[in-house]
């Protein structure tokens, strides 16, 4: 029988942005309407069911509980009257933080970073994606570890309790150290093969071209489009996280590695980003980006803005991009011709319909003969 979705309340909190962010990402100013709006996707994801939302502005966050008191009693009126299993943050919280406010809301607490990671736990599939997964929180969960208190003891289940030791209390730092070790050691083996690929492929002479974007841009639609790759493509963050390579014979008679890897996001976990660096090497070691976008997504250019982070965060901010903006099937007369213009080299296609696929593959054998 199935379980029913906990319920839970999101809050946001608009702070000025952070200048000494030690990420690009960090660094991002959101807004804070689109933050929220993405929370609730990410809740969705996770499997919970949003039943209310807050929003409050700071200088800073408050040391205790990270938002006013006024705001923490309207949150716990909120709690009581949604009867909610969960308060979801869209800002990072502080062990001490999440302790102080389960003990006065009396439910779970979690926040963005958390919420993520569940994510990735549910969806990695193969074995190298789960290693990562596990090192991620494996990391997370040590940062965490003192004065843990109620966090530690959760034994329900549930969205943020999945994953390495987050319900064992005997868990002390000595032995996450030990496991995130072994896990370091596990992935550094699978990076080693996966170069050892890589070194085949370039003795092939073929040229690489890696698929990045934005989580639910559509880049798997647009794999299977292309190669026929049969990518797993469902309408869900984050709802691919393994690397999938296929051979792409283009109009000129070349042929070009295709790569599809893990969506970004806005505030995506450092955990993540260190953890998956075997994986993102496929973006920085490829010839060609080609930067999938969501051109119908009302926050778009703060999407491109989230990638070119990361990007620069793994180094391959200085590759050769092709913008592919992609589901222009769903703007009336597709893109504006600014932002073709902004963004070239550029063009719009419909991943699902399979619109503008010979356009694409023409800009393509264009950028690989460049």
């Amino acid at each position: 029988m199935r379980s029913k979705p906990e319920k839970a309340v999101l809050i946001g909190i608009e702070m000025p942005p952070l200048s000494r962010a030690r990420s690009p990402v960090a660094r991002l100013r959101v807004p804070l309407a689109e933050s929220m709006q993405e929370l609730e996707r990410l809740a969705a994801t996770a499997g919970a069911s949003v039943v209310a939302g807050i929003t409050q502005k700071r200088e800073r966050p408050d040391q205790r509980y990270c938002i006013g008191s006024g705001k923490l009693e309207e949150l716990r009126t909120m709690v009581l009257a949604y009867k909610a299993d969960m308060v979801v943050f869209d800002c990072s919280l502080s062990p001490s933080q999440a302790r102080n406010l389960e003990e006065i809301l009396g439910i779970k607490v979690i926040d963005r970073t958390e919420l993520i990671l569940d994510i990735f736990a549910q969806h990695a599939r193969t074995r190298e994606g789960k290693l990562q997964v596990e090192l991620a929180q494996s990391s997370f969960l040590l940062t965490r570890l003192t004065g843990h208190g109620v966090l530690m003891s959760r034994l329900g289940g549930g969205i943020a309790t999945r994953g390495p030791g987050e319900t064992k209390l005997e868990y002390d730092r000595r032995r996450i150290r030990k496991k995130i070790a072994e896990l370091k050691r596990e992935i550094e083996k699978v990076r080693a093969e996966r170069s050892l690929r890589r070194e085949k492929r370039r003795s092939s002479h073929l040229p690489t071209a890696a698929l990045v974007g934005y989580t639910n841009s559509g880049k798997s639609t647009l794999m299977n489009a292309l190669a026929k790759a049969e990518v797993p493509a469902e309408d869900k963050l984050f709802a691919t996280l393994d690397t999938t390579v296929r051979r792409l014979y283009l109009p000129s008679g070349k042929t070009v590695l295709l790569t599809d890897t893990v969506g970004f996001i806005q505030k995506l976990p450092h955990q993540l980003i260190a953890a998956f660096r075997a994986t993102l090497e496929e973006v920085a070691e490829s010839d060609l980006l080609l930067h999938v976008v969501d051109i119908s997504h009302p926050y778009f250019e703060d999407q491109i803005a989230a990638v070119y982070s990361v990007l620069e965060e793994i180094k391959a901010s200085n590759k050769p991009i092709l913008t592919v903006f992609n589901k222009a099937d769903r703007l009336a007369g597709g893109p504006p011709e600014t932002t073709l213009k902004e963004y070239q080299p550029s063009l719009a296609v419909s991943a699902l319909y399979q619109q503008g696929m010979d356009d694409l593959l023409k800009a393509l054998s264009e950028q690989i003969r460049a």
